[in-house]
């Protein structure tokens, strides 16, 4: 009896976590994301992997396009029951788009390796509409319409709250690298010595997404905690590269992960008596403060480290004061022309009188 899509986690010869679903080609792709990708993005696929297979009960060279809408109308769940915050029911937009791209993805693998009967990727680019001309790419629409909504950011008073509830010089640290030189979680956790530029103010980031690098700087309110955190509390005996370790207990000395920095947070977050301020929450307030400021939109490019200015864009919305600026002058140039012109129809006016 198969066991597929069973998910087990074990760690490689060379000490890196891996993946299986109990099917040789899936698994057989798995390390092939493995290769290429980062740890985040090889158990989100995993994940994904699972919850498809799952939901579809067939042999991944028997999966059809019918097997894909199925698996959309499941991820939807209920349509009677929806959420307040989008009207939208079952798992988001987003979660469900990212899904069948970790399909595709597989089957795109499948139908290169050129052994398989996979012949074709069962999952549609899109559905193709009644609109005239064009080409077919713009006459397609998408399976899942991601909505574009704006990222939350903490006020000023609510960041202050939260970092006056953090314990340790380590955490304060941590929270400031987010949020002041808007740090991803992955970034700071990966942070070696060797990336910490103390003289320049400056950070070294090696763990950026999609392993691009970057020097980026930080104000003296992180290195003031870095360096009250490597005099104090570092444990000596600590051998990681990495900056930021374990206090205390069994792992005591050792990198700090992931779901570590997150309880961190959660607690104080909670001590704060606050909503919500996720690590991504905490980087989004850095950048749109840094636009806010007016700093220009190509920097905050390159201190978020982001490949298309595209996903800075997002920092113009959020930056209150910019669009309220920009709207001001805008109308203050519309009403000064509509006088000009109520001005000149006068004098003809009395002209001809």
């Amino acid at each position: 009896m198969s066991t597929f899509p069973c998910l087990v986690r074990f760690m490689s010869g060379s000490g890196q976590v891996r993946y299986r679903l109990g099917d040789r080609l899936v698994d057989r792709y798995l390390e092939f994301v493995a290769g290429r990708c980062r740890p985040n993005t090889l158990r989100a696929v995993a994940f994904d992997l699972k919850a498809f297979f799952a939901v579809a009960g067939k042999d991944p060279v028997e999966v059809t396009a019918a097997d894909v809408f199925d698996f959309l109308a499941h991820q939807r769940g209920d349509r009677r029951v929806v959420r307040l915050a989008d009207r939208e029911s079952g798992l988001s937009a987003r979660t469900i788009a990212r899904r069948l791209s970790s399909v595709s993805g597989l089957y795109a693998y499948l139908v290169a390796r050129g052994d398989t009967p996979v012949r074709a990727n069962p999952v549609p680019r899109g559905l193709l509409t009644r609109r005239q001309g064009g080409t077919k790419t713009s006459r397609t629409v998408p399976l899942v319409r991601v909505p574009r909504t704006l990222p939350r950011i903490l006020p000023p008073a609510e960041a202050d709250r939260l970092v006056g509830a953090l314990r340790t010089h380590r955490d304060r640290a941590m929270v400031l690298a987010m949020l002041l030189a808007g740090l991803r979680r992955c970034e700071v956790l990966g942070l070696r010595f060797e990336d910490i530029q103390v003289a320049d103010r400056r950070l070294v980031i090696v763990e950026g997404k999609g392993g691009h690098h970057r020097v980026v700087p930080a104000a003296n309110r992180f290195f003031d905690a870095l360096g009250a955190y490597l005099h104090d509390e570092r444990p000596g005996e600590a051998r990681a590269d990495r900056v930021f370790v374990v206090l205390k207990g069994p792992r005591r000395g050792l990198p700090l992960s992931a779901e570590g920095l997150d309880e961190i947070l959660a607690g104080a977050r909670r001590r704060a008596g606050l909503e919500h301020a996720t690590c991504h929450e905490l980087r989004h307030t850095c950048l749109t403060r840094l636009r806010e400021a007016g700093m220009a939109l190509e920097a905050v490019q390159a201190q978020a480290g982001h490949a298309s200015i595209e996903s800075t864009r997002v920092y113009l919305h959020l930056a209150n004061d910019w669009l309220a600026g920009e709207y001001r002058r805008a109308a203050e140039l519309i009403d000064a022309d509509a006088a000009a012109v109520a001005e000149m129809l006068a004098v003809q006016e009395a002209a001809v009188r």
